[in-house]
């Protein structure tokens, strides 16, 4: 209810430092964020050391130290005012930002809630000026080139937002981690981080070798060697080429492998033209790439850096520049999702120096490209029997007991050896698609070195569960099911992208599904008409407010009609129509592989388990089932030693 009595504010402008503290609460939200904006200034002055300096947290003492350009003594006094900047000059300096920092009030914001002070020397000067940042006053001092920004006692001016700081030891880990973000995108800059005295953290600059090998070096030093070691590399670049010749788009760095995912998203870094972002566009491509190899609710990790035209991603969207709007998100989602997949799809096995947990992957990943045996490393000899195909034109439907002829026990009377190369290009009994790898229920010649294959040479098979094997580096160990169903779900997968492309098979409802439609819902299901037929799904519109589900995919039919509309439109409205339709290809796909697998107690010959090494060492994301759980494990000679305490 009005107050009668209340009277009218006049409109006036606000005091100059009341306008920065109201910008400080925007930029500087804890020390951390003052670490990352001073950081941010010593990489745009081309910094190659940034040394930092803390007292409790950062609360009482921020110290930035650098040995870039310099500040000009008749410059330091405008780099406090609000709006005052040497990045940008322009609109069209603006529209297509290539420095960290831009919007010039980073030292304004934190001047007015903290006592600061400058000090700074460029190459050309007799000595360095330091400037205070509270009562202006210039005079000279001793340093070498490059500038120390101080700031003592954050958030004096403002006691009320002081109150809302944690613990120093959380303060202190928020600006190590704000500086761990530079460190991963910037190899060639050292940092060394200091705390009450004490260094914590130091890593130095890697110049040396390849940039991919100076990353790779600056990812085990920040992230552990683990991280390297349990990562493939990602390199994708798009067709289309700017004026300069580069990509328009390039996506490169690692990728961890599913066995390396986490509890929790905590080493998950992606950079949009060296700037850390958090991108709902990147996260998701990267967390969709994993949808096929990773279990559960487990986090993946990567290191994903995204180059493009910085006229095509806006910057300037965030008081922080911790978030970004690309001008096509969609290929920016594309690029991210398949250079990770593509990645992630070779299996490790076929990777020369193999390990259970990637132990050579990055001197291998020249390899992964190829997506084929190298010669050295090709078997020998295999048998010409393959899996018929499953005819997906039939017009009756699949039940569980036709996945029982997927892998018939072959006639060893009709069977003859062959080179392998012969059998890779025959196509498939009843398909016309050609035959890539070799059929995993084949014969196999086994009167060969363990040596030639990389999962070895089958020995034995445990509780009709386990394939026990034997190859240069010890025992491997691997769960015939699981590896199995992936196998039949990558062949799934690659006969129906073969297929006329006539989609998934629909059942029309005797009584129509009706629900209450939001008008993103209704305009979705006009707009993708076509998409949800692919999909199997009818979805009309019965009034302007009411959507009618008239026919639902086959294997759901017995489901939610109402629930599977409303998630499909909802995906249909945020992501690409393309990627929905994989999805949920896939997941009709991975129960059909399930249900043909073969199942555990199935007594297997040698010749089957070898011919279920020898497909998985060929098929794409072997190394884990389509639930994501490993497939199989490498158990080197030297674990077996210590189990007997051989050597001690």
């Amino acid at each position: 209810m009005n107050d009668p009595t209340q009277t009218r504010r006049p409109i006036r402008d606000l005091p100059d430092d009341l306008i920065s503290q109201i910008a400080a609460g925007e930029v500087v939200e804890r020390p951390a964020s003052v670490v990352r904006e001073l950081v941010d200034n010593a990489l745009d002055a081309g910094a190659t050391q940034i040394t930092l300096r803390l007292l409790a947290g950062g609360v009482r003492l921020i110290l930035v130290e650098d040995d870039g350009l310099g500040i000009p003594r008749e410059e330091l006094s405008i780099a406090l005012r609000r709006h005052a900047t040497s990045k940008i000059a322009s609109l069209q300096d603006l529209e297509a930002v290539g420095t960290m920092g831009f919007r010039g009030e980073a030292l304004a914001a934190i001047n007015s809630i903290a006592d600061m002070s400058l000090l700074s020397r460029t190459g050309d000067s007799e000595h360095a000026w330091q400037l205070d940042g509270r009562t202006g006053e210039l005079k000279p001092a001793a340093r070498n080139r490059g500038t120390s920004v101080e700031v003592r006692e954050l958030f004096y001016a403002t006691p009320a937002r002081r109150k809302f700081l944690k613990t120093d030891a959380t303060e202190l880990a928020h600006c190590i981690e704000a500086v761990r973000r530079h460190a991963l995108v910037r190899p060639d800059v050292g940092f060394a981080i200091w705390h009450e005295g004490k260094l914590v953290e130091q890593w130095r600059a890697c110049s040396a070798g390849s940039a991919q090998e100076a990353h790779d070096q600056r990812l085990a030093d920040v992230l552990g060697s683990d991280f390297v070691t349990q990562s493939v590399i990602v390199n994708y670049e798009s067709s289309a080429r700017r004026a300069d010749g580069l990509p328009a788009l390039r996506v490169w760095g690692r990728a961890g492998i599913p066995d390396a995912a986490r509890s929790r998203a905590d080493q998950q870094f992606a950079y949009v033209n060296g700037r850390y972002v958090r991108d709902k566009v990147l996260t998701h491509a990267a967390r969709s790439a994993y949808e096929d190899v990773l279990h559960g609710h487990r986090q993946p990790v990567y290191a994903l850096y995204v180059e493009m035209d910085p006229a095509r991603v806006d910057v300037n969207v965030h008081p922080t520049k911790i978030e970004v709007r690309f001008r096509d998100s969609r290929e920016v989602h594309q690029a991210v999702r398949h250079g990770t997949e593509n990645a992630l799809a070779t299996p490790r096995s076929s990777l020369p120096g193999h390990t259970n947990s990637a132990e050579n992957t990055a001197e291998n990943q020249n390899h992964a490209s190829q997506g084929s045996f190298s010669d050295e490393n090709r078997p020998v000899a295999a048998y010409s029997w393959a899996q018929p195909a499953i005819n997906f034109g039939a017009p009756r439907n699949h039940g569980v007991s036709d996945f029982e002829a997927m892998w018939p026990s072959p006639n060893p009377s009709t069977v003859h050896p062959e080179p392998f190369g012969a059998t890779q290009d025959r196509p498939v009994q009843g398909s016309g698609a050609p035959y890539a790898p070799t059929g995993a229920g084949q014969m196999v010649n086994t009167d060969l070195p363990p040596g030639d294959w990389p999962l070895g040479r089958a020995i034995a098979q445990l509780q009709g569960i386990y394939v026990l094997a034997e190859n240069t580096q010890g025992l491997v160990i691997v769960d015939m099911h699981a590896a199995h169903e992936r196998i039949v779900y990558e062949r799934l997968k690659t006969q129906m992208d073969s297929s006329s492309g006539t989609g998934i098979a629909s059942q029309p409802l005797l009584i129509p599904a009706t629900f209450a439609a939001s008008p993103q819902e209704v305009a979705t299901a006009e707009s993708s008409a076509e998409t949800l037929a692919t999909l199997g799904l009818e979805i009309a519109p019965f009034s302007p407010k009411t959507l009618a589900v008239r026919a639902v995919p086959t294997s759901l039919a017995q489901g939610d009609a109402v629930e599977l509309a409303r998630s499909v439109l909802a995906e249909l409205a945020q992501h690409d129509a393309s990627t929905v339709i994989q999805r949920a290809q896939n997941e009709l796909l991975s129960t059909m592989a399930c249900h043909g697998a073969v199942r555990a107690n199935r007594k297997l010959t040698i010749d089957e388990m070898n011919g279920l090494l020898r497909q998985m060492e060929a098929t794409e994301r072997s190394d884990q089932c389509n639930h994501g759980r490993p497939t199989w494990r490498q158990v080197s000679i030297k674990e077996l030693d210590a189990l007997f305490l051989r050597g001690r």
